[in-house]
């Protein structure tokens, strides 16, 4: 049975090594921000949206389709709206009306009719769409968390082989008897 040269199998686990810790640390970052923007989730009232109040439906006056003319009226067109959500905002009953990905939408005051383009997100808000779903990546979403899925996936495998060749290394094996005499 051919032995390897030591020298070389040193050099592959060097290299092994330093590929686990990079690519480790180059999917470290994405999860930090996304278990960081969960925490935020988790908290009550940090991020937009994160209170639940009651809708009180006797102080709703428009329909939900009466509020999606509004909405188009508004726009001077037909909007591609993909959700309307009915929500209580500064203590009103309101309608929020979405078109795709939660990008451009509209605020219908459920007992006026008034409409308003929903106000620019806060920081912490902006952050949590960001860090939390992708969003910043666009139409790169899906593969860009494909790709940090595979690096994963490599960081796990090669630390697999790293734990491996250690324990192969650390001179464990079978006990053998001893023959003293």
């Amino acid at each position: 049975m051919k032995r390897e040269d030591p020298t070389a199998r040193d050099s592959r686990r060097r290299f092994v090594r330093a590929l686990h810790v990079w690519v480790g640390l180059i999917t470290a970052l994405p999860i930090l921000a996304w278990a960081s923007s969960g925490l935020l989730y988790a908290w009550p009232g940090a991020i937009e949206g994160g209170r639940v109040e009651l809708i009180d439906a006797a102080r709703i006056r428009l329909t939900p389709n009466e509020a999606l003319d509004r909405a188009n009226s508004f726009a001077g067109r037909k909007l591609p709206i993909t959700a309307l959500t009915l929500l209580v905002r500064e203590g009103r009953p309101t309608y929020q009306a979405i078109g795709g990905m939660g990008a451009d939408s509209l605020l219908i005051d459920a007992e006026t009719g008034e409409v308003r383009p929903t106000p620019p997100p806060d920081l912490l808000t902006r952050y949590f769409r960001q860090a939390h779903f992708y969003f910043f990546a666009g139409r790169w979403q899906i593969p860009l968390l494909i790709s940090l899925s595979l690096l994963s996936c490599l960081s796990a495998l090669t630390g697999i082989y790293l734990r491996l060749a250690l324990w192969k290394g650390s001179g464990a094996q079978p006990a053998r008897a001893s023959h003293d005499g």
